[in-house]
Parts: structure tokens; sequence; C-alpha cells
């Protein structure tokens, strides 16, 4: 199995290097194709109006000066171009990547690019507590077993596999369930000052805070110290109201 990784924290991301070790458990041919820095909350943004620079590290390994979607597309299409990946891993993510931070997210994006282009594709994501002490363990110690049973199913064309970790150690995770994305509130945390030179600026904080935890969803059961599997479709037609605007529309 030829496997390829990225991510949006940077290839010299710990996250990066203990995804790199999950792989190699399942395989000896994995590729490295990751951003030379970090690309958090760039989601599926493309570059278009500046050239991408490739720097190859090592033999399978690359940084590339640009976002996680134009990596999988530089390796996919360039770099691995004779033989494609058959399973694309992204991340493993510095932080949580649940309920709507999969709209904003780069990890996710990487994994959207590669089911674009037809290819499986996992994002994985270490939630933690305290920033000084994210729990990496636990993501390596369930996550080779984890994607072996997941890429042993029955894949659908245009969906990608959302994982979580729980920031608990290995052996206190309490099950893996699969569950729906979940919704937080929406908070207002927009930072106002001003530059050295005394000019105003903004600086975008923490958007989203915890609300009501709907019972099967990410957020519910990484809360209860699970792992959350998530499948995700990259098809966003609201097919339940179609037939409403049809009505309305005549059409």
């Amino acid at each position: 199995m030829r496997i390829l990784i990225s991510n949006d924290d940077g290839i010299n991301a710990p996250g990066i290097a203990i995804l790199e070790q999950i792989a190699r458990e399942l395989s000896d041919d994995v590729w490295v194709v990751a951003p030379e820095t970090d690309q958090s909350g760039v989601s599926h943004s493309l570059t278009i109006h500046n050239p991408l620079r490739v720097r190859k590290i090592a033999d399978r390994r690359y940084g590339v000066s640009g976002t996680p979607t134009d990596c999988v597309l530089i390796a996919t299409r360039r770099l691995m171009h004779e033989t494609a990946p058959d399973l694309v891993l992204s991340g493993v993510n510095r932080g949580a990547n649940l309920a709507e931070d999969v709209h904003y997210s780069g990890t996710i994006a990487a994994a959207k690019e590669a089911t674009l282009l037809g290819l499986q594709a996992i994002a994985m994501s270490q939630v933690f507590v305290d920033p000084q002490d994210v729990p990496w363990r636990t993501a390596r110690a369930h996550g080779p077993a984890l994607v072996e049973k997941l890429i042993a199913t029955k894949w659908p064309r245009g969906v990608l596999v959302n994982v979580n970790y729980p920031p608990v150690e290995p052996e206190a995770v309490t099950g893996v369930k699969v569950v729906s994305q979940g919704q937080r509130v929406l908070g207002e945390m927009i930072v106002e000052g001003r530059d050295p030179r005394g000019v105003p600026y903004y600086w975008i904080g923490g958007l989203r805070r915890d609300g009501h935890e709907t019972e099967g969803t990410d957020l519910s059961v990484i809360r209860k110290g699970a792992i959350s599997v998530t499948p995700l479709h990259i098809d966003l037609t609201a097919r339940d109201y179609m037939g409403a605007l049809e009505d309305v529309l005549g059409a």
C-alpha cells in the first residue's frame, strides 16, 4: 500500500511525525508532502497567484511553500504521478477538528482534496486540554489499528473520514464511536488594538465556545473520552430542501 501524508501544522510539526509512525506500521511505502510553515485555518484554499516551491528534504519527503491543498495536488499530480497513493492521511492535527472546525481546517482540506481526486482519505486530530502537554501518545497508540479497520471497509466515493482522539491517556480511552458532526455556540472573540505605528488592527481569536452537546455527535463522545469517527461527504447538496425549492420555483 502506498500512503501519502500531509497536514496543516507544517512539515516539522510533532503530529506529522506521529502520523508517519502510524503509517509505517501499515506500509513501507510512505510519502510525506506537507507545508513548509503552519497553515492552520486556511481551509481548502489553493495557491494560484504565486508559484509554489518544492524542497526535497529526504527520499519521499518534501516541503511545499503552500497550503495543504497545494501539497496534495503537487504530490499526486507530480511527485507521485507514476503511481498514485492508495491512501491519504492528514494530521495528526494539534488540536480538535470537531463540529464546525471542519469548515476552517487545513487538515480536513488535505483529506477533502484527496477525496475529490478519487482517493481514500482520513483526517486525524489530537484534542488537548493543556497546550503544553498534548497527549500525542493517544493518537500513536490507537491510530494503526483504527486506520487498518477503516480501510478494510467498503469506502463510498466522495466520502472522507474525520477522526478525533480524546485528551486522555491511551488506556483511558472509552471506545471508538461513529458519530455525526456536532455544532457549537459561536462566540465573538475579536481583539482590536494598534500596532507600534498607531495603525489599528483586528485579531481574530477563538470564535467558538461550548454549547449544548447533542448525544451522538463528535463533541459529546470526545467529552466522554472516546475516539470520534465521522464520515464527511463532499457533496454539500441539501437534498431535503430540493423538493420545496422546485415547488416554489416551478423548476
